[in-house]
């Protein structure tokens, strides 16, 4: 049986039109006007695959995920030539760090730089601090390096940027920033790598029903959850036993990079 998230639904297909994110974060949600199930950041791009009542039914490119998204978050499909490695960043409106903020971007955003000054990178939406982007296929190597940007960010069910983030989409924002294809829902995740035995290494993944964590070191895990509804470290031990405590049952899957 296929997978709703990410096969697109046949009877709502009217159009296949490229297109991206021109919010800084806008909600995917199951229906129009549905409940969010994940969300999308500046600069992702999305195949449209039909267009009704102000509401897009897209494609995620970076993951497959299906979903609606208002179509005023939508824009034309430009070619990126930087992303954000900074945790969180602004667009001003002059290559001028006093000029106002226009909006600002998650880590991760993809940007098509026109231009440059000594500091500052230009895009259509303005001018955006050059220490806080990379060139797109510049990749990190070490996704547990990346968690820790996210590091006292709050939890948001679905969520996807600095504004707020989940359990697995903290992990694909890490995985993805290293070139690492990673689905968007933590069940999904447990495809990734190969089952692992034994003690925790660095980058490992730990699932329980519903929650993923990436593990630190040998003792210590990196996750965005609910009970501090904040991205935080966590001792590996103390995380398994409050959990299963709180009824949220056992370890269900132990997987390596």
């Amino acid at each position: 049986m296929s997978d709703q998230r990410t096969t697109p639904d046949p009877a709502q297909i009217t159009q296949r039109d490229p297109a991206q994110i021109v919010l800084a974060v806008s909600d995917l949600c199951r229906t129009p006007d549905g409940p969010r199930v994940r969300q999308l950041i500046f600069g992702d791009s999305v195949v449209v695959l039909n267009t009704r009542d102000g509401w897009c039914y897209v494609q995620a490119d970076k993951d497959g995920y299906c979903g609606h998204i208002r179509s005023s978050t939508l824009g034309a499909l430009l070619r990126p030539s930087h992303k954000v490695t900074a945790p969180a960043t602004h667009i001003y409106e002059r290559p001028d760090f006093k000029s106002p903020n226009l909006l600002g971007l998650s880590f991760g955003s993809q940007l098509q730089v026109t231009g440059k000054t000594e500091k500052f990178a230009q895009i259509d939406a303005g001018f955006v601090p050059l220490p806080h982007l990379a060139e797109v296929d510049t990749y990190a190597t070490d996704p547990a390096t990346v968690c820790a940007l996210f590091l006292g960010t709050p939890y948001l069910w679905g969520g996807n940027s600095r504004e707020g983030i989940d359990c697995s989409g903290l992990v694909q924002a890490a995985l993805l920033a290293c070139a690492i294809p990673c689905p968007g829902d933590s069940d999904q995740q447990q495809s990734i790598g190969a089952a692992a035995t034994g003690p925790y290494q660095r980058n490992d993944l730990i699932f329980w029903k519903g929650h993923v964590a990436l593990v630190v070191d040998a003792d210590t895990l990196i996750h965005a959850n609910a009970y501090t509804m904040s991205v935080t470290n966590e001792p590996i031990t103390a995380a398994i036993k409050r959990i299963s405590e709180q009824g949220d049952g056992p370890v269900t899957a132990h997987r390596r990079l």
